[in-house]
């Protein structure tokens, strides 16, 4: 097949997903239509805010549908009307099987872990705060289930031991991006060899919540120092500060970790006027970027000079 054949429709709605059509566009890929999420009211104003997708689409003059029902028949019409034979997905939604089974050459979705581990909805930061050493994106054929379609290729990278979420993100972005566009010339040249996924004895990368973002204080220094990153910037892992009679709910965004022994209790705070410190069960945790209720993220030092801790305070 020629490079002028190709005829792709797109599927995605965050920044990550931008990246990946620009490179699609960038190496000359005829784009004959986006998928993307409908508007949506967001913010303090609720103002109607539109995808990064949908807005660098509207920059590129190119045509996008906003389906809020995927088996709708009036959207498989419009999908099918764009007679694409290839449909490329990043970040998006589960799509019913009249979607992805409708283009002749298949449709693949880039996933951000090594498949078959870390199949879900956070796959970046399940393996920081799993203390991967390395990470890595996936292209595979999308199947009737979640990230378990045959693997098409794979590229790997290694996870600074500093890294956080936000820093993997952006690095998976643009191996994400050579990534699909080598997938794409494979399946130009009738040249894709896939193979099938394992299924035994795999991570997995669940959707995060409240819950699994709080801090367990009874955790050891590293698992804490892993999870702080592994959740940072977005949506940042929290603590329960007990200060006197107050109950204060804590962002926090970067720590330091030390080994040492002490005789403290579990979650008590150590504080200079320049440190925060938390006593974990095999040392100690610094807080380093947090925020409290009402307050903008600032320093330590700035920190303590305008509040006070009780001598009782400790995390819970």
């Amino acid at each position: 097949m020629k490079q002028q054949d190709m005829r792709i429709v797109f599927m995605g709605t965050p920044k990550f997903s931008v990246t990946i059509l620009e490179g699609i566009l960038r190496a000359n890929y005829k784009v004959v239509g986006v998928i993307t999420a409908p508007d949506r009211p967001a913010g303090r104003g609720q103002k109607i805010h539109e995808s990064a997708v949908k807005l660098f689409s509207k920059s590129k003059n190119l045509n996008i549908l906003q389906p809020t029902n995927l088996k709708d028949e009036t959207f498989l019409s419009n999908l099918k009307d764009l007679n694409a034979n290839l449909q490329v997905v990043v970040a998006f939604r589960m799509l019913p099987k009249e979607v992805w089974k409708m283009p002749s050459l298949g449709t693949f979705n880039l996933h951000a872990s090594l498949l078959p581990n870390y199949r879900g909805a956070a796959p970046i930061n399940w393996a920081i705060i799993n203390g991967e050493k390395s990470s890595g994106v996936t292209t595979f054929f999308i199947d009737e289930n979640i990230d378990t379609g045959a693997i098409i290729l794979q590229s790997k990278l290694r996870i600074d031991p500093s890294e956080n979420a936000g820093s993997l993100h952006d690095k998976l972005m643009k191996l994400g991006e050579k990534l699909v566009i080598k997938t794409i010339k494979q399946i130009e040249l009738c040249s894709v060899e896939t193979h099938k996924q394992s299924t035994k004895g795999l991570k997995t990368a669940h959707k995060l919540n409240k819950e699994n973002c709080k801090i367990n204080w009874n955790s050891c220094s590293e698992s804490i120092y892993n999870k702080v990153r592994g959740l940072s910037p977005y949506p940042a892992a929290w603590g329960l500060l007990s200060n006197g009679n107050e109950l204060l709910n804590i962002k926090i965004y970067e720590v330091k970790k030390y080994f040492e022994k002490h005789n403290f209790q579990i979650g008590q705070l150590l504080t200079t006027k320049k440190t925060i410190k938390i006593a974990v069960i095999d040392g100690y945790v610094e807080l380093i970027k947090f925020r409290f209720p009402g307050k903008r993220q600032m320093d330590t030092p700035s920190f303590l000079n305008g509040f006070t801790f009780h001598e009782n305070a400790k995390m819970l």
